[in-house]
């Protein structure tokens, strides 16, 4: 058995914000807003989480497969997955296209900004889960809290971003996109007492455990917990860490966290 809770790293963005949840360090007050942190492991664990929080919309983008990626030299691809930990009201994420394009049309709307009309905003709440495959195109909204585990890549390309001066990437994020609505999702099923399988099927599954249980992880997998109480292996689980895991894994009668289990394609 392996467990290691991860460091956390804050990364300022445009988008972001400066009122942290307390139970992560104060914002620079000097730089830019924070908008993301990451809970870094080592280079080549299969995943990654982050902590979003978000004050504007963030690019409307999409993100390369495995095949893709690995033919411009990177190790994998990135689906990723977002719990919504909080919600202002009236905040959306887009997610999909209300209907089908061809690429020239996915490109003619990039540049002339209806892209943004183009894609399918849904409204959000505290709890929802989307699992966002590779080939998504998708934008999260304003005035949101989450957690999102990926695939661990650091690539993306934005197809547009409302005007603001930073690069946009249309060859790219054309070849990559599937230009089309986006299936919705299976509700979570229950896999057994306390367990809740939230979203799976792609690189990795996230499911939502609760109370006591042994489990047996495979390498690189990850915990999140959304609450303070419980323990694992007798380490304290507070909300705003990040847990690296394999092996054998004890948790007892009050926990409550989110777990990222990657698939064999996937890791």
């Amino acid at each position: 058995m392996t467990i290691r809770q991860l460091p956390g790293r804050q990364v300022e963005r445009i988008w972001g914000r400066r009122d942290l949840p307390r139970a992560f360090p104060a914002a620079d007050t000097e730089g830019d807003p924070i908008g993301e942190i990451w809970f870094e492991d080592e280079d080549e664990a299969p995943l990654l989480v982050k902590y979003l929080f978000t004050s504007e919309r963030l690019s409307i983008q999409v993100h390369p497969g495995d095949d893709a990626a690995r033919a411009r030299g990177y190790r994998r691809g990135k689906d990723e997955a977002w719990y919504v930990l909080d919600a202002d009201p009236g905040a959306t994420i887009g997610i999909g296209l209300t209907g089908r394009v061809t690429a020239e049309e996915l490109r003619a709307a990039a540049l002339d900004g209806s892209i943004e009309d183009l894609l399918d905003w849904r409204p959000v709440a505290a709890g929802d889960v989307f699992y966002s495959p590779a080939g998504t195109i998708h934008a999260i909204g304003a005035g949101l809290s989450l957690i999102e585990v990926q695939q661990n890549l650091d690539l993306t390309y934005r197809l547009y971003d409302y005007g603001r001066p930073r690069e946009l990437h249309l060859d790219d994020a054309v070849a990559v996109s599937n230009p089309a609505p986006f299936p919705a999702a299976p509700p979570p099923q229950e896999a057994g007492a306390g367990r809740t399988m939230l979203a799976g099927g792609g690189a990795f599954a996230l499911e939502r455990w609760r109370g006591a249980r042994s489990a047996d992880l495979p390498a690189g997998s990850v915990l999140v917990p959304l609450a303070a109480g419980g323990t694992i292996d007798g380490a304290p689980l507070e909300p705003a860490t990040v847990w690296a895991a394999r092996g054998a894994v004890a948790l007892d009668g009050e926990a409550d966290l989110l777990v990222g289990i990657p698939s064999e394609a996937g890791a």
